[in-house]
């Protein structure tokens, strides 16, 4: 599979767009980040508009199975986090094909 582009070829490639120094475009990057984790965790919630939202969900406490034994097991209640892809950046991505038209013949 694949490997995106790291954190460093990130902040290069940023910084050689934006001509800024790398530095201060890793520092950017971190500041960004701690403040998605402190908003998160304290609104539920935090857009990075264009791409998506970080939303802090509940999920209830369930029974699961052990896969080896098959055995039920009880799973406990927990709070997740769960990120959301915006519309633009999906339609952008992946975008939606249209049906295709009948022929008549």
């Amino acid at each position: 599979m694949a490997k995106g582009l790291t954190k460093t070829a990130l902040i290069r490639s940023m910084a050689e767009q934006m001509e800024l120094p790398t530095k201060q475009v890793a520092q950017f990057f971190d500041t960004m980040a701690q403040t998605a984790v402190k908003e998160t965790k304290k609104n539920g919630e935090f857009t990075i508009p264009g791409i998506g939202k970080l939303v802090k969900a509940e999920r209830k406490a369930r029974t699961g199975r052990n896969p080896q034994t098959g055995e039920a097991i009880k799973i406990k209640a927990k709070t997740v986090v769960k990120f959301r892809v915006a519309k633009a950046a999906k339609d952008a991505i992946a975008p939606v094909k249209a049906p295709a038209a009948k022929k008549v013949a």
